[in-house]
């Protein structure tokens, strides 16, 4: 029988309980989106290898693509022309080599000499607001006060997006990922921000400055459309995931104290427990590991047809037992940097230099300035994302 596809975890530490089962059955199972069939890759092996790309399409455009936008015949030519204006840019749609043209003007920006260079910004940044947090306590939430500013201060420095303007890009990432909204509501979201980093590179577009866009803007490779795409796609990425990972990480951090007491002794310990923790806690479970094949070929042992839709399931593959020695553990010695929480192959996330920087630094300064950092609501009563195709919490009450 076919799995009902996203499944929803029940637990925040922990993927969904089926995929423990559905890893057992096979590398690739059976499962409905939507009442479409589509496959489930659920370990790691398989995982790494249909997002390593061979035979495999991610542009929704292609036949069969679980993603695909509605038949041509049912779309009038406005709404088409809508549609080409609003993926223009979205480069992690696209396969080489078009997805190269933009991932070329992309790397430099992320670089890891680049991130060293930005370190020092962050880490201000982080100071301040644990400055502000600590003269308002000894009460906050986490979510709010840290979790979603940082990354969001983060972002708009780097992008050159006024900070002013972040809660229109929050509250509408927020709706724009949530399952539980109407497809319809979704989109108008989406089209939001859209249409404010239209007019945002329009007006940058007069006076470039020292920033990203500033650059892509001088550069002159990409047309306009293209820009408010690629726009979108580092805006809404760069911040709603790390948003997410910085108070979950905390609270599995302060649930294993002598993980944390070992990390506080030795602070050269932080960039493996980072990745501990994207591995272990995997909130980007399917998001943009949608696919679909473009020959037929046997994946797993399974006959996989030309155009069959696939999803990986990254939270099964970073628990899979044949790729991590007691996987459901948190143990940030274990140097999981092989998980694919950041995807793998040509379309393995841009931004996971600056993102692990962010962790990193969020982290060892949280707990090196609040030491007697506590929850003060059980695991059970914390108000979690189990609806969300991104998870993570929606507020997370603490004390010090």
């Amino acid at each position: 029988m076919a799995q009902p596809f996203p499944v929803q975890r029940t637990c925040p530490f922990a993927p969904p309980p089926e995929y423990e089962r559905m890893r057992e059955q096979a590398p690739l199972v059976k499962g409905t989106l939507s009442g479409k069939d589509v496959w489930l890759v659920t370990r790691h092996a398989e995982a790494k290898q249909v997002l390593a790309g061979s035979g495999i399409s991610t542009n929704p455009a292609t036949p069969g693509h679980p993603s695909a936008p509605p038949d041509d015949e049912q779309v009038t030519p406005e709404e088409r022309a809508a549609r080409e204006k609003f993926t223009a840019g979205h480069f992690i749609d696209l396969d080489p080599p078009e997805h190269g043209r933009f991932r070329r003007l992309l790397i430099p920006e992320f670089t890891v000499r680049r991130m060293k260079e930005l370190r020092p910004g962050i880490q201000r940044l982080a100071d301040e607001l644990l400055d502000d947090m600590l003269a308002k306590g000894p009460d906050a939430d986490l979510v709010e006060a840290y979790g979603l500013a940082l990354p969001s201060l983060v972002i708009c420095q780097l992008l050159g997006v006024p900070y002013a303007d972040h809660e229109l890009f929050q509250s509408r990432t927020r709706t724009m990922i949530s399952s539980m909204d109407d497809p319809q509501v979704r989109m108008a979201a989406a089209m939001e921000i859209h249409d404010y980093l239209d007019a945002l590179i329009t007006s940058m577009a007069e006076r470039p400055g020292d920033d990203l866009f500033g650059r892509l803007i001088t550069g002159g490779a990409l047309s306009h459309d293209e820009l408010v795409g690629v726009a979108f796609l580092l805006l809404v990425a760069g911040h709603e995931t790390t948003a997410n990972m910085i108070p979950l990480s905390a609270l599995t951090l302060l649930r294993h104290p002598e993980q944390l007491a070992a990390l506080r002794a030795d602070p050269s310990g932080w960039p493996a427990a980072v990745d501990e923790l994207l591995r272990y806690l995997s909130i980007v479970d399917w998001v943009a590991f949608d696919r679909v094949s473009t020959e037929d070929q046997e994946i797993g042992g399974q006959q996989v047809r030309k155009g069959d839709g696939i999803y990986v399931l990254g939270a099964s593959a970073n628990h899979d037992e044949r790729a991590f020695e007691r996987p459901d553990a948190f143990d940030p010695g274990r140097g999981a940097n092989h998980h694919v929480a950041f995807g793998y192959g040509v379309h393995q996330c841009l931004g996971q230099n600056l993102a692990r920087a962010e962790l990193e630094i969020a982290l060892r300064t949280l707990f090196e300035r609040v030491p007697g950092l506590r929850v003060t609501m059980s695991d059970e009563e914390l108000p979690a994302k189990y609806d969300g195709a991104i998870f993570g919490l929606t507020a997370m009450p603490v004390t010090w």
